[in-house]
């Protein structure tokens, strides 16, 4: 490596160490704990995410339990847990969620030593209050959650688990199944991020750092992220060790309607728009995930015709990747793998990307260009462009 090349690097990583450091970290969290998505039908959605996405069964919370309102199916891959939640009855605020937003995220859920504290510092900060804190124990032990609202419907709830050791929270039993597919190979959740309106991005972000105290760790203009015809805006928020990072994205002018106005309309206002979650080996759990039945967005070919060019040597090999439609690029600490799926609904709303560091630590901006062509090629198809 020339020596330019190594000044280039040093100051990349000082800028990084620098943005992590900047965080004021008044917040401590250990990771995310759990997501929850609210949908039409819990026991089914358990069983495409079993069946398509390898999760296995983990707890379950229903009328068998004690819980008259709502059923809840909680999933596990790793250290990612996902809460799958139908309600019961109409006329009560899960039912609501979901007849104005389809299936999708309602909590993001953080693992914190100390959920009364959490609590009461973001409150202090300017927080809108979801719920006080509150003790729930059984014979396992006691959890203690508190939540705060976000963007649109989405909240955050602080989870304290210190004391507990039963299998997720009380009020739910172990989930057993005969019914368990292998996992796919997905590790833990990179990041998650958030659409809200025009003229919002900065407010939210603004949000993560007064009342959170995250940092920016990058931000995307419409020159970044756009193409001839859509564009947006992002600024990705991170905590202080890194576990935690929100990208916020707006849309941004353009000749045609975005993926985040598509968004919007579709799901009724601000959420969550994509769930990235990691990988330690992207090629085996694509090819899993496709046998399975999960779709992948489609990667113009031309892409494959210059990437070898632009992000030089890989451990993996070139026509796999193009084979499976996987994606690379390259920062100033190593490279990265990424993938994303179709919305996993019906409304063009929620989807996931499937990722794999390989050191580095950016977006994969130099795959911007053909993801969006890919995404707008799915909106002309659905007349929404």
């Amino acid at each position: 490596m020339e020596t330019n090349d190594l000044k280039n690097v040093s100051n990349y990583n000082y800028g990084i160490e620098k943005i992590f450091k900047d965080a004021q970290d008044f917040l401590p969290i250990n990771g995310t704990d759990y997501v929850e998505l609210y949908v039409g039908n819990a026991k089914q959605a358990a069983h495409y995410y079993k069946t398509a996405f390898g999760f296995q069964s983990l707890a379950y919370a229903g009328l068998e339990t004690g819980v008259r309102d709502r059923v809840s199916y909680v999933l596990v891959q790793d250290k990612i847990r996902l809460v799958l939640t139908s309600p019961l009855q109409s006329g009560n605020t899960i039912s609501d969620h979901i007849a104005k937003h389809g299936d999708g995220v309602k909590v993001i859920a953080l693992w914190v030593d100390d959920a009364r504290k959490a609590f009461e510092l973001t409150t202090s900060r300017g927080a809108e209050v979801y719920f006080e804190p509150v003790v729930e124990k059984d014979d396992d032990g006691e959890v203690v959650r508190a939540g705060i609202r976000t963007y649109g419907d989405t909240v955050h709830i602080f989870i304290e688990r210190k004391n507990y050791k039963g299998v997720f929270m009380p009020g739910y039993s172990a989930w057993t199944s005969e019914y368990n597919p292998g996992p796919t190979g997905l590790k833990y959740i990179d990041h998650m991020v958030g659409n809200v309106e025009l003229g919002a991005m900065n407010k939210w972000a603004g949000f993560y750092a007064d009342v959170m105290g995250f940092a920016n760790l990058v931000t995307f203009d419409d020159k970044d992220i756009s193409t001839q015809y859509t564009a947006l805006m992002s600024k990705v928020m991170t905590n202080g060790n890194g576990r935690i990072k929100f990208p916020i994205n707006e849309p941004a002018k353009g000749i045609k309607k975005s993926q985040v106005e598509e968004y919007l309309d579709f799901y009724e206002g601000p959420g969550c728009q994509h769930i990235a979650v990691a990988t330690d080996d992207i090629v085996f759990t694509i090819s899993e995930m496709r046998k399975r039945g999960v779709d992948f967005l489609f990667v113009p070919g031309k892409y494959y015709d210059t990437v070898q060019e632009r992000v030089g040597e890989i451990a993996e090999d070139m026509s796999t990747l193009k084979s499976l439609g996987i994606m690379v690029d390259r920062d100033e600490e190593g490279y990265l793998l990424q993938i994303f799926t179709k919305p996993v609904e019906d409304r063009p709303t929620l989807f996931f990307e499937i990722i794999q560091r390989k050191g580095a630590r950016s977006f994969g901006k130099g795959n911007f260009q053909a993801l969006f062509e890919s995404i707008e090629a799915e909106q002309a198809r659905r007349g929404t462009l």
